[in-house]
């Protein structure tokens, strides 16, 4: 665990306290994923337990292949564990799958998960309904999204005439349009200039100021955000906080 945090050394003011007492937003108990089958089986991440507070930030780095990845992909419901539990809120994804994903934002590593042909704008359309975003509101709540991420000017052009930079803010605008709580980062800075990555930081300060929390991955030596209120690093595939 880290040491505690004051009002005044808070990364991100305004955040409720990280240490006040309550239940984890995020909560991993004895998570294991193995890949591979039978002789070639083997484990990418052993025992983890995590718990996550609300108002709070946590860096996850690890060599590549070290497990970060499928870490956020249990944490985002999309892979199952072997062995273990995995809840937010107090709900796990099997509890009521609409309700978790809910609450949870995933901004995957790369600059894929988005359809070549279909607009800026289309894509938040699109994923504003998948979220159920009541039809009402979509059209508001699409327009503050173009304009918080910069992408106003763009909103008709699709998406495969985007320089990497403005795929990664569309992606990043994508993760949290539905406003989570939960926020999962992997290599969130990648192929954003200085102005992106201001974007990306006050996301994370409003994530955490509304009482959500935010977990980044990144690799080894890279921080993808600069300050945080807990590090950690996996290897050999355990969970240790530094």
């Amino acid at each position: 665990m880290g040491l505690p945090v004051t009002t005044a050394e808070r990364p991100f003011p305004g955040s409720p306290n990280p240490h006040a007492p309550g239940d984890p937003l995020l909560a991993l108990s004895g998570v294991w994923r193995f890949w591979g089958r039978r002789k070639k089986r083997w484990a990418v991440l052993r025992d983890i337990d995590l718990d996550v507070a609300a108002g709070t930030a946590t860096c996850i780095t690890g060599r590549n292949g070290a497990g970060k990845t499928t870490l956020l992909r249990i944490a985002s419901g999309i892979l199952a564990p072997n062995h273990g539990t995995v809840a937010v809120g107090g709900i796990g994804p099997t509890d009521s799958w609409r309700e978790y994903h809910r609450k949870i934002g995933f901004l995957s590593a790369g600059d894929r998960a988005l359809y070549a042909r279909v607009s800026v704008r289309g894509h938040l359309m699109h994923w504003t309904a998948l979220a159920l975003i009541p039809a009402r509101e979509r059209e508001q709540i699409v327009d503050q999204a173009l304009e918080r991420f910069g992408l106003a000017d763009l909103a008709k052009r699709r998406a495969d005439r985007l320089s990497q930079g403005q795929r990664q803010r569309l992606r990043l605008a994508l993760a949290v349009v539905h406003k989570p709580k939960l926020l999962l980062l992997d290599e969130p800075r990648n192929s954003l200039d200085a102005e992106g990555q201001e974007i990306l930081y006050g996301v994370v300060r409003d994530i955490l100021r509304e009482g959500g929390a935010v977990i980044c991955c990144g690799p080894s030596g890279d921080n993808q955000l600069d300050q945080f209120d807990r590090t950690a690093v996996i290897e050999d595939g355990r969970l240790r906080f530094e």
